[in-house]
């Protein structure tokens, strides 16, 4: 999986569920209900909330403001813990959490469809998710 992201740095590649790849994506990412299966515990993500809000310098009162947003989506194979995909995300505007949730029910169904390989959905949702939102959210795709 790692070769995926030969381009990227060794943390790009952290960002990334080893269990799921090209070869296992039926079974993994596009089973219904598969994000919730390795979605980590709110206990866990509340508290890295909450260090990544006191790391920004924001109060514990603007939780509510932020979405804890996996940089490369589960529903893309992305990494549930590692820290190296987690970030704070605004909920609103056009960096917003909920533009960004659109684009990644797109990807998905590119992906499990097969019209977009899962390594090059991951690269660009890393790289630069609005110029992939740019790109694919117009793109027509049913399951």
């Amino acid at each position: 999986m790692v070769l995926a992201f030969l381009s990227l740095s060794s943390q790009a590649a952290t960002a990334l569920n080893p269990d799921v790849i090209q070869d296992n994506i039926q079974q993994t990412i596009c089973v219904k209900g598969y994000t919730k299966t390795v979605r980590p515990s709110t206990a866990y993500t509340n508290g890295v909330k909450q260090k990544l809000l006191r790391d920004f310098g924001a109060s514990a009162g603007d939780a509510s403001a932020y979405e804890l947003d996996h940089i490369v989506p589960l529903a893309l194979g992305g990494h549930p813990r590692s820290l190296d995909n987690l970030m704070l995300q605004p909920w609103e505007g056009d960096a917003g959490a909920k533009k960004k949730d659109k684009l990644e029910v797109k990807l998905q169904c590119l992906v499990c469809t097969g019209a977009l390989p899962l390594a090059q959905a991951q690269q660009e949702i890393y790289d630069d998710w609005q110029g992939a939102y740019r790109r694919y959210t117009g793109q027509k795709c049913q399951r």
